[in-house]
């Protein structure tokens, strides 16, 4: 055990669940902390939708999520908003970008905003993301969009927790190429061009489908132009979705938890070394390693 709990769960996830902000913030930095298996215990696992979002800077990722929140809310339906941020060293809440961009949802009980930093993690999912959907779900929340930074090829972590990846792009062939090297368009369900009033936007859209074969959306996100059309398409994914669909992400986001620990094994160094010296081998060393993480779960 972690020591003892520093307040009341029972009594924090009560107020989370009847729209205390605050008491839903608590409990998130507690399941990014190392209390998280004591208060997911007291927690069962809630079916709930996970949207992903990401693409390169400046697209509209941020803008795009905005309007979703305000279309899902529309809908009735309470929102949780992960904003994934691979660089910060803390994760108190919403960052300051992110309270400016949602700043019309500020004050919904209906809506939690947060900032999670991956503090490192292999990918750009932070290790406590799969924690914190769980309890969202516990929580009441109906749809959690997760929205990451969209640099580099960690980015693709996001098919392993959200159904649908969504992935957004601007107009012109820099935003295409730069996602087609990242593997974006490899893990996307679907394809948004957003600021689709700008030159190129149709042209964009079109070799877009025929490079990927999926359905591509047209947005004016600053304007709420294409949300419901964006909703629709989530949803008939989402329907969609098959077992072995749900499977297989569960099985990526395994995998990337473990690898994430392993990373972090004390021994790791050691062995290293050992291989680059040539005193040990890669394979022997990788099952030493793996031997050792076993031992210190026991």
């Amino acid at each position: 055990m972690n020591g003892d709990l520093p307040e009341d769960i029972v009594e924090l996830i009560g107020l989370a669940r009847t729209g205390s902000v605050r008491a839903a913030g608590r409990l998130l930095s507690l399941v990014e902390s190392a209390h998280r298996a004591q208060v997911l215990s007291r927690l069962e696992p809630v079916p709930v939708r996970v949207i992903g979002l990401t693409g390169p800077p400046g697209v509209g990722k941020s803008t795009t999520v905005a309007a979703l929140v305000t279309g899902y809310r529309a809908r009735g339906l309470r929102v949780a908003v992960l904003a994934v941020d691979p660089s910060s060293p803390y994760s108190g809440g919403a960052l300051l970008g992110d309270r400016i961009r949602m700043a019309a949802h500020i004050g919904d009980p209906g809506v939690l905003i947060r900032s999670v930093a991956a503090r490192g993690h292999l990918g750009g999912l932070a290790a406590a993301v799969p924690a914190a959907i769980r309890l969202l779900g516990a929580l009441g929340y109906d749809v959690i969009l997760v929205e990451t930074v969209g640099v580099g090829q960690s980015e693709i972590e996001i098919a392993a927790v959200a159904d649908p990846a969504v992935v957004i792009l601007n107009p012109g062939a820099g935003d295409a190429i730069q996602a087609a090297k990242a593997g974006l368009l490899e893990v996307a369900d679907i394809l948004v061009v957003n600021k689709a009033d700008r030159d190129g936007a149709e042209q964009t859209a079109r070799e877009l489908h025929l490079e990927t074969g999926l359905p591509i959306l047209q947005l004016i996100a600053a304007r709420g132009t294409g949300i419901e059309a964006l909703i629709d398409a989530i949803e008939v994914h989402h329907r969609a979705d098959s077992a072995a669909r749900g499977a297989a992400r569960a099985r990526a986001q395994i995998l990337s938890l473990a690898q994430s620990r392993l990373r972090a094994h004390p021994g790791l160094d050691e062995l290293a070394a050992a291989v680059a010296t040539g005193r040990d081998d890669a394979y022997s060393a990788a099952e030493r390693l793996l031997a050792a993480a076993v031992d210190q779960d026991r």
